[in-house]
C-alpha cells in the first residue's frame, strides 16, 4: 500500500513548509513544491502525482491558473487539484472557477479544511459522490487504484497489486501478495467498478485478478494465485476458466 502522493505548487516557503508539514504527519506523501509554472509541470510530469495543491498566484502572477488550465486540456493527464489563495479579487476567482477545481481555499489554511478537501476532491475527480462520509463505504475505486480512508489521511492500493477480493457480510478483504486490507464495501459494488476482463468471480464470495492466477484445479475446486493463496471455484462460476490452461 502506499500513500497518496501529492504536488504542492506554492511560491513562498512560508506557506508551503507548513503545509509540507500537515501532509506527511497525516501519511500524504509529498512528492515536490514547486515554485513557478514551468517547474510545476517539470515536476507534475516527472512524478506520480495523484492530487495537486495549487496556489493561484505565483510571483504576483496567476500562472497556478494557467497551471490548471494546462493540465486540463491536455489529454489523458488530468488530476484533482485544490487551489489555495489569499486573493479576494472576484475576476481571479471567476476565471479560476473556470476550471473546475475541487475546492478553493482561503490563507491562512486550515488542517481540517485540507484533508476534507482532498478527500472531497478525489471522490469528485472518480464521480464517487460521499464516499468517506458514509457509513457503507469508505473506498473509492478508479481505473488503476483504490483510495482508501485511513483516519485523516487516504491511502492507495494499486489495483494490479490485487490478489483476490473476499467479501464478508459488509466488508471486503483485499488481498496482496505482501498485505490484507479490511474495506467497507460490498462485493457487488466493487466488482460494478473493477474491469471485468481483469477480475473475475470464482465464487459469490471472492473476485480473483486474473493475471494473478497460476493455476485452476478443476477437481480440487480451487485457483490457485501468486504466493500461493488459495480462492475457491464453485460450479456456477467455472465459465471463466476456458480460457485457461486447466490440470487435469
Amino acid at each position: 500500500m502506499n500513500n497518496v502522493n501529492v504536488l504542492i505548487i506554492e511560491d513562498t516557503a512560508a506557506e508551503s513548509e507548513p503545509l509540507v508539514k500537515v501532509l506527511t504527519e497525516n501519511n500524504y506523501t509529498v512528492v515536490g513544491v514547486a515554485t513557478t509554472y514551468s517547474d510545476a509541470l517539470i515536476q507534475f510530469y516527472k512524478n506520480t502525482v495523484d492530487i495537486v495543491i495549487i496556489d493561484v498566484f505565483l510571483n504576483g502572477i496567476p500562472d497556478g491558473i494557467a497551471f490548471a488550465e494546462t493540465i486540463n486540456i491536455t489529454p489523458n493527464i488530468s488530476k484533482p487539484f485544490v487551489f489555495l489563495t489569499s486573493s479576494n479579487d472576484r475576476q481571479i476567482f471567476e476565471r479560476a472557477k473556470l476550471t473546475h477545481p475541487f475546492s478553493f481555499l482561503l490563507k491562512p489554511f486550515n488542517e481540517l479544511e485540507i484533508l476534507y478537501a482532498i478527500e472531497m476532491a478525489v471522490e469528485k475527480f472518480y464521480d464517487q459522490t460521499d464516499v468517506f462520509f458514509s457509513q457503507d463505504q469508505d473506498t473509492v475505486v478508479s481505473n488503476d487504484s483504490l483510495f482508501i480512508k485511513k483516519k485523516n489521511s487516504l491511502k492507495k492500493v494499486s489495483v494490479t497489486d490485487i490478489l483476490y477480493i473476499e467479501v464478508e457480510e459488509r466488508y471486503c478483504n483485499i488481498v496482496t501478495e505482501t498485505e490484507k486490507f479490511v474495506i467497507m464495501i460490498s462485493l457487488t459494488k466493487i466488482s460494478e467498478l473493477l474491469e471485468k476482463d481483469k477480475f473475475v468471480r470464482t465464487h459469490r464470495n471472492f473476485i480473483v485478478n486474473v493475471d494473478k492466477i497460476e493455476e485452476i484445479m478443476m477437481h480440487d475446486n480451487l485457483v490457485i494465485l501468486k504466493g500461493n493463496h488459495k480462492v475457491t471455484l464453485s460450479e456456477k462460476h467455472k465459465d471463466f476458466i476456458k480460457k485457461f490452461n486447466i490440470l487435469k
